[in-house]
């Protein structure tokens, strides 16, 4: 046997799993010239034929295609023949084959437990529901670079195509369907405008709202040039406005808005998001947070005192990846409790899939129940206080949300 190359009893299990009866999906993983190329294969149903559909990942390029069984099992042929380090799983109902690869050749297989998975291999060529395809959104997508000149969603831009799509879709299930005479739109941070520039499409064209105001705020200068041109180009000067700032210095003096949202409005800029919401009587708030640090330095530091209730956590704390993920998990979860002390009902969802962005958590807000109501301020007040930390967000609201945490603390 040649180095790198799989035992013939190995290919022989690989392909009983493929092209059998159950199979679900197989990934490969090669690393070459220290670049990774990926291909993933599996079964789709296409005008009532079980076809397989493959995509390749190769510097940021995605190319997807559909074959025939026959044509299909070549394409494995090639992925079975590779060359080089390698990881490959196979997934089928009875379960899975894990290879791996080395450098140095050596072939490392271990395989999962017997499992009785059920398999259910759906249509492919369903029309889908995208929101930005119940509209000619053509010259939309062109002027914000999401497609190309021919009209085509660009390979690297497909995230960025799905996370505005799936926020769209949020936004229809949330308003209400009788468009009321105005509707203004605040997108904060709203950065290079995707979703600004499609809220008031989606608004206009699909929900039929009569008069719609869209205003994107950020404070970077070249961002709003490059939106403000965009909205030049699609003749959506007086509809769509963009506005260089800081998203606390805007707004004041009695300024109204019906929706604001935030996607991706990196650390306390999302609570910045949250507090204008509320300043603004906004109806609703839908916001995507990015990346926050605020909780981390704090909780890091409880990993070590033997007194505090925390410490019960050390050795998740220790751990720099699992405490993030836990800060992200805490600062939304505050975030959603105080929305709702103030009086929203407050989901927190995943709006798109993973693969589209690791960033997929939403708090959904919409204003209507009673501010202050003693349950969200016990359960509030409990996690806070087991950790010892006063949020940004409660700092940000200062006498607002203040009130009714110490009308609880007194009856306490």
């Amino acid at each position: 046997m040649e180095r790198f190359e799989l035992e013939p009893a190995l290919q022989d299990e690989i392909r009983s799993r493929v092209l059998g009866e159950g199979f679900m999906k197989i990934v490969q993983s090669v690393r070459r010239g220290g670049r990774t190329f990926r291909i993933s294969m599996r079964p789709v149903e296409i005008g009532g034929a079980r076809m397989f559909q493959a995509e390749m990942v190769e510097d940021g390029q995605v190319q997807v295609k559909n074959f025939a069984p026959d044509a299909a099992a070549d394409g494995l042929e090639e992925i079975i023949a590779q060359r080089g380090a390698r990881d490959m799983h196979v997934m089928s109902a009875k379960g899975d084959l894990h290879v791996r690869v080395t450098k140095k050749g050596h072939v490392l297989v271990s395989r999962s437990a017997e499992m009785d998975r059920e398999v259910v291999v759906r249509p492919h060529d369903r029309v889908k529901n995208l929101p930005l395809t119940n509209f000619d959104s053509a010259a939309l997508l062109k002027a914000t670079g999401i497609a190309d000149g021919e009209g085509k969603v660009r390979a690297s831009m497909r995230g960025k195509y799905d996370q505005v799509n799936e926020f769209l879709k949020v936004v229809g299930e949330t308003l209400d369907s009788n468009p009321p005479e105005s509707f203004t739109v605040v997108d904060c941070g709203c950065g290079k405008s995707y979703l600004t520039l499609s809220l008031w499409y989606y608004l206009s064209e699909v929900m039929k709202y009569p008069s719609v105001k869209v205003v994107g705020v950020d404070r970077r200068a070249d961002v709003i040039a490059a939106s403000r041109k965009m909205a030049a180009r699609l003749d959506l000067e007086g509809k769509v406005e963009f506005v260089e700032s800081d998203l606390a210095d805007f707004g004041r003096d009695g300024f109204r808005a019906d929706l604001v949202v935030s996607l991706h409005a990196c650390d306390t800029a999302t609570d910045e998001a949250l507090a204008k919401g509320v300043e603004w009587k906004a109806k609703y708030v839908l916001s995507a947070p990015c990346c926050q640090h605020e909780l981390q330095k704090h909780v890091g530091s409880l990993a070590g005192r033997a007194n505090h209730p925390a410490a019960a956590f050390s050795g998740l704390l220790r751990q720099s990846i699992l405490r993030e993920r836990l800060c992200d998990i805490l600062t939304d979860a505050y975030r959603a409790l105080i929305m709702r002390i103030l009086g929203f009902k407050v989901q927190v969802i995943e709006f798109v899939s993973s693969e589209a962005t690791a960033r997929n958590v939403m708090l959904k807000c919409e204003y209507g129940v009673k501010p202050g109501q003693p349950g969200p301020v016990s359960e509030y007040l409990e996690l806070r206080d087991f950790w010892g930390v006063t949020p940004w967000l409660e700092a940000r609201f200062g006498g607002l949300l203040a009130k009714h945490l110490e009308r609880f603390e007194k009856r306490g």
